[in-house]
């Protein structure tokens, strides 16, 4: 069985749903308390074993190589002020040299076509795919849960939680066959289903372990819901001949594609902060008065 070594990173989308924050701004740069969201999303990768993250990005999201890239000037500065712990916290979140790639989604085509530009530089491994829009607060990384199933089971795996059944009808929702603990074998997904109608409420997270086969079905996939490639129907025609498991993952997600999200995202995480939670709660506190 191959180690997953590498994931994939969609971060071409445009953010509609925050603007006008990422007017001039990438949604993936937003601070989520004291760090941009995706800085969250890539130490989740790292903290799973992998080794190469690939960026497929889109035009004006030149702020996201820059921000995992050296910043010469500002480190100098602080040296010379002696701001060190500024500075180790600046220099640990940097990337080991080529340990990222980054590779252009010219038009909106879907997430299956944002995963599908991916190919060349994943090659024919199976790797990750993890949707930043997406936050994943877990004393062990979403991620990291997924990697130590696919060590037994192998095949293709997709995080997923519960939600209320009421709620069914705004996500990715799986068909399970059988179940053994957070284990859960399927037999099919369904897009955003009606309520009463839909096989489960374990909805889909938007973190993805794939077999590279995945490329073959998205370069032929034909247009699906909003006229985009879906990731989703190409992991349907994949289902047909290879194993597919959901994790009932440990922890809480939060999107941050939506302001009342990012909102969520950003109190969950002010609070969970080692050195700055207590106070943070404290400023909640009053606001709840």
């Amino acid at each position: 069985m191959r180690k997953i070594r590498k994931a994939v990173l969609p971060v071409a989308g445009l953010g509609t749903r925050v603007l006008p924050a990422t007017k001039a701004m990438p949604k993936e740069m937003l601070p989520v308390f004291d760090r941009p969201a995706i800085q969250y999303v890539v130490d989740e990768a790292f903290a799973a074993g992998i080794e190469h993250v690939v960026f497929v990005t889109g035009r004006n999201k030149g702020a996201i190589e820059d921000y995992f890239d050296t910043a010469y000037e500002l480190e100098i500065t602080l040296r010379e002020k002696g701001k060190t712990d500024i500075l180790e916290a600046l220099e640990s979140s940097r990337p080991t040299p080529g340990s990222m790639s980054f590779v252009r989604q010219q038009a909106p085509l879907g997430l299956g076509h944002a995963i599908w530009c991916a190919r060349d530089i994943v090659g024919d491994e199976p790797f990750a795919v993890l949707l930043p829009d997406v936050l994943v607060q877990a004393k062990t990384g979403c991620l990291a849960q997924m990697v130590d199933v696919y060590s037994e089971t192998g095949g293709n795996i997709i995080a997923v939680e519960q939600v209320p059944p009421t709620e069914v009808d705004k996500y990715g929702v799986i068909s399970p066959s059988s179940r053994n603990g957070n284990r859960i074998r399927m037999n099919g997904m369904v897009e955003k289903p009606a309520v009463g109608a839909a096989p489960s409420n374990l909805a889909i997270t938007g973190r993805y372990i794939l077999q590279a086969s995945v490329f073959g079905y998205l370069a032929d996939q034909a247009s699906g819901a909003g006229g985009e490639i879906q990731l989703t129907d190409a992991m349907a025609r994949q289902m047909a001949s290879e194993d597919f498991h959901a994790v009932e993952y440990d922890g809480q997600s939060y999107d941050c594609g939506s302001k009342l999200g990012y909102l969520r995202a950003t109190i969950a995480f002010a609070l969970q902060h080692e050195q700055l939670g207590g106070d943070a709660n404290r400023i909640l506190a009053e606001f709840t008065r």
